[in-house]
């Protein structure tokens, strides 16, 4: 559940209050982009990172972009307003114009939507189904984070439906390529991998940490092209989201896989330094910063 306030463009109104109409487009379409922030003690998490893929993938789409400078203010001052300064945060940026059923012209290019909600307890592991064909790594669009979101939806519902809690998406080439919500890693003694891009995957965040900046001893982390049949030989397999940090897989489609390695404890214990160490740094400036 959201919580009591939501910001639009750069005020902030009651969740309840009607702030947009029928006829933008984004809204009828799904065209526009989004991000899912943590944040913890009043700090955007890794809020450079996140702006930087919304800005990638909005270029992708033609999607006009506010200023982030301003956007990362407004942000702050929702947090503040509905008082929950460790939360999960959804940053929504909806284009306006265009196309058959544009409505009324809205003043800007685009609309900024944020809301807040309360951190979701995802358990200590994870049990996962397999969608076939969920990716179409060859697409130009494979890996941007778009509005359009209802497929991804509707996998999860199923994948829940089916005694689930997620489910592996293969690209068209049977490759492992992520979760709906999610990246996926093996390990293999120190050796840990995920899914290069070019399966399809999104550039998660937190992925992009564990490849670039977050370091374990004894633990390498790199890309490599994985199939089911890697799941289930892997010593570990575990996911990894924003609000997820790193979380172990139990089972895969009905089959148990191994957890017989501490690779993703490693990480997650020095993922979690990270975060702490971002977040004292940050909160000494006052406020997060690109």
């Amino acid at each position: 559940m959201i919580h009591r306030f939501v910001l639009h463009n750069g005020s902030i109104h009651s969740s309840t209050d009607n702030l947009l109409a029928p006829g933008q487009l984004g809204l009828l379409a799904g065209w526009g982009v989004f991000t899912t922030i943590r944040v913890t003690d009043g700090v955007l998490f890794s809020w450079d990172r996140h702006w930087s893929r919304m800005q990638h993938d909005a270029t992708l789409m033609n999607v006009p972009m506010p200023d982030p400078d301003v956007v990362q203010k407004d942000l702050i001052r929702l947090v503040e307003a509905n008082g929950k300064p460790t939360c999960t945060l959804r940053l929504v940026v909806i284009r306006n114009g265009g196309g058959l059923w544009e409505g009324p012209k809205r003043g800007s290019a685009c609309d900024v939507v944020a809301m807040t909600a309360d951190l979701k307890d995802w358990g200590d592991s994870a049990r996962l189904g397999v969608q076939p064909f969920g990716r179409y790594a060859a697409n130009e669009f494979a890996g941007a984070k778009i509005n359009s979101w209802s497929m991804n939806l509707t996998w999860s519902e199923k994948a829940h439906q089916r005694g689930f809690d997620e489910v592996v998406l293969l690209n068209e080439r049977g490759e492992v390529s992520e979760l709906t919500s999610a990246n996926i890693f093996i390990a293999n003694g120190g050796d840990v991998w995920t899914p290069p891009l070019s399966s399809g995957c999104l550039p998660g965040v937190t992925r992009d940490l564990l490849l670039t900046e977050v370091h374990a001893p004894g633990i390498t982390v790199r890309e490599r092209t994985l199939h089911l049949d890697d799941l289930y030989a892997a010593d570990e397999v575990f996911i990894t989201s924003s609000t997820r940090d790193l979380l172990a897989v139990t089972e895969i489609d009905g089959r148990a896989v191994n957890r017989r390695g501490n690779a993703m404890e490693k990480l997650k214990s020095a993922f979690r330094a990270y975060i702490a160490a971002y977040v004292r740094t940050h909160a000494q400036e006052g406020a997060p910063v690109s």
